[in-house]
């Protein structure tokens, strides 16, 4: 099946990659969400019957990371692609260990080198399309780290280059070392950040990459927190706890009805106002359903007038709660 394309990065500066308009995020099938994929088991059949789906209905561009396990969503992954890989955007990520308050930022030359290595064995290719940086490291300049991954794409091991959450300034200076394709951060009606840094990224030929566009899953209207598992890091977000999880609650009873007045799912409205964010952003919204991947894949058909966009974005401006604890460490 054939779905829409867009293009990340440009043709001017080499960094043009097409990808499927719509992505899909795997982080949810092995962390952080409650019950992971474990090899055998129930949850990692239905994981790869989702990531089967996504790629039956055009899904091309796969999104995981080193971290997410750590290493067993690489794992996961690599089994969808056996047999079509050359029909996958790849993406993956290094740069952050361990879990929780307990994380490491790392992004020195000799932990670049050593983490595509160990992402291309656990992965069963020979090259990654979109290699990111996860977080900054405050302790190397991001001049060495970006010069460092410069070297993979000499070597022939990744293809294009990625950041994930950083400034504007960053994101210059990284793109004075070697072009940038993408910038991936948190977007959606829940969390606007980088919309301080789309500017610069539009300027300098860089795409966006959207993830949680679905604000972790509070803008389906089908999330309650009371059901979360005890794993699910959700439960200490400041958005989903106290007071905050109420006021947000009424964000997502007016998506709710606006979705019903379209005939649409909340989902599918949530995605359409990323989408219509600019043809250089791609929502890769994350699930282990096949049922979510049919209907977020359905989102591409649905535009939004400019009056239902101008009612979305205000509902932006009500959102109560930090994103999450570790934000310290982004857009530096």
């Amino acid at each position: 099946m054939s779905i829409p394309t867009r293009t990340l990065g440009s043709a001017t500066n080499g960094t043009a990659l097409t990808t499927s308009a719509l992505g899909l995020g795997c982080m949810g099938m092995s962390a952080f969400y409650g019950a992971t994929s474990a090899p055998g088991s129930d949850d990692e059949r239905e994981s790869l019957a989702t990531l089967d789906r996504a790629l039956e209905l055009g899904v091309t561009l796969l999104d995981t990371a080193e971290m997410y396990g750590p290493f067993t969503n690489e794992e996961l992954v690599a089994k969808a692609l056996v047999g079509r890989r050359d029909h996958i955007v790849l993406a993956t990520k290094f740069g952050i260990s361990g879990n929780g308050g307990g994380r490491q930022f790392d992004a020195s030359p000799t932990t670049v080198r050593r983490s595509v290595d160990g992402s291309l064995h656990r992965l069963g290719t020979d090259h990654i399309d979109l290699y990111y940086l996860h977080r900054v490291d405050p302790t190397t300049p991001i001049e060495e780290t970006v010069g460092a991954m410069a070297e993979l794409v000499t070597a022939g091991k990744v293809r294009h280059l990625g950041l994930s959450e950083v400034n504007a300034d960053t994101l210059r200076r990284a793109q004075a070392v070697h072009p940038i394709t993408a910038v991936q951060s948190e977007y959606s009606l829940w969390t606007r950040d980088v919309e301080q840094v789309l500017p610069t990224m539009r300027e300098l030929g860089v795409g966006l990459v959207a993830y949680s566009p679905l604000g972790r899953g509070f803008l389906t209207g089908r999330l309650r927190v009371d059901e979360l598992a005890a794993g699910d890091f959700r439960r200490v977000n400041p958005r989903f706890v106290g007071d905050a999880v109420a006021a947000n609650q009424a964000i997502v009873d007016e998506v709710r009805r606006l979705a019903q007045d379209r005939g649409v799912t909340p989902a599918q409205l949530a995605l359409a106002w990323v989408l219509a964010q600019g043809p250089d952003v791609v929502p890769i919204p994350g699930t282990r359903h096949v049922a979510r991947v049919e209907e977020n894949v359905g989102s591409l058909a649905v535009t939004l007038t400019a009056a239902e966009l101008t009612t979305l974005t205000a509902l932006a401006d009500q959102v109560r709660g930090d994103r999450y604890p570790d934000m310290s460490a982004v857009h530096r």
